[in-house]
């Protein structure tokens, strides 16, 4: 791991990169751990992948070695210019750089068909990231991200723990965490914890509005979490309190129950009854 902190040291030094929090800068320094980021994204010849946040390109080099096109985006423009030059015409069919907030990146116009998402995602943008990407009808078939370790654990949780970020991913996907990743392996070194977490999106078909409606119900559930979901509700689609109450004991959910106490499967059996009374 020393080796590659020095390696990490001076190149910041010699591109006169000083590493900001506020970006989310924090690289990883530990060789065994970008292998594990490899591994668990099981990655084909034919594989194009999507890198966000590649920072110095180590993670880079290992995906082009292992798949066919990597789509490298990163938001810093010093660590974009030495991306390009670290990589230049000899490696453009496999590598491509892409200078720019991955907020503002065109998905469908770099990826037609099935690709994967392989990144130390900035920790900064992880929920708004996650949201935009899922709900794109250019959807990955898999996502596998160094994400805050608090952050994973909220996606992977189950009810009675539920919250809106993980009913967004897993309206979508599978998730699991591969691994926790203590702050000792980066530099310089965060002040949260980190985790390997894998992402894998069922390839299931989604209609946007139907999508649309069912966050809006979703959101309004969980729009005060120390209230009932049954208030949550009335207060937030305008519907009936005694609707919302059938509804319930309907699909056999305590009135009192909150939105944390709800699976995803009572997420869905609540919007199939609820969806005709939204307008």
């Amino acid at each position: 791991m020393e080796d590659l902190l020095s390696k990490t040291r001076e190149i910041c030094r010699l591109i006169g990169i000083n590493p900001k929090r506020s970006k989310g800068q924090n690289f990883l320094i530990n060789e065994k751990i970008y292998n594990d980021i490899i591994n668990a994204a099981d990655l084909k010849k034919t594989d194009e992948v999507l890198e966000v946040g590649p920072g110095l390109g180590f993670l880079t080099v290992k995906l082009k070695k292992e798949a066919a096109r990597v789509v490298a985006v990163e938001l810093d423009d010093e660590l974009a210019d030495y991306l390009k030059i670290g990589f230049g015409a000899s490696d453009e069919e496999k590598v491509k750089v892409v200078n720019l907030d991955i907020l503002k990146f065109n998905l469908p116009a770099e990826f037609s068909g099935n690709y994967k998402i392989v990144a130390n995602l900035p920790y900064n943008i992880t929920s708004i990231f996650l949201r935009m990407v899922l709900s794109s009808a250019c959807r990955p078939e898999l996502l596998v991200l160094m994400l805050q370790r608090e952050v994973a654990e909220r996606i992977v949780a189950t009810a009675p723990d539920m919250s809106l970020l993980a009913l967004s991913i897993q309206y979508y996907a599978d998730a699991v965490i591969i691994k926790n990743v203590p702050a000792g392996n980066f530099w310089p070194e965060p002040k949260v914890e980190s985790a390997i977490i894998k992402i894998v999106v069922r390839p299931e078909l989604h209609d946007a509005e139907t999508d649309k409606l069912f966050f809006r119900m979703a959101k309004a559930g969980f729009s005060a979490k120390r209230k009932m979901l049954k208030n949550n509700l009335v207060g937030g689609l305008k519907i009936k309190p005694e609707i919302i109450i059938n509804t319930l004991n309907k699909i056999g959910l305590d009135i009192k129950v909150r939105a944390e106490d709800l699976s995803l499967a009572d997420w869905h059996k609540l919007f199939a009854e609820l969806s005709a009374f939204m307008v």
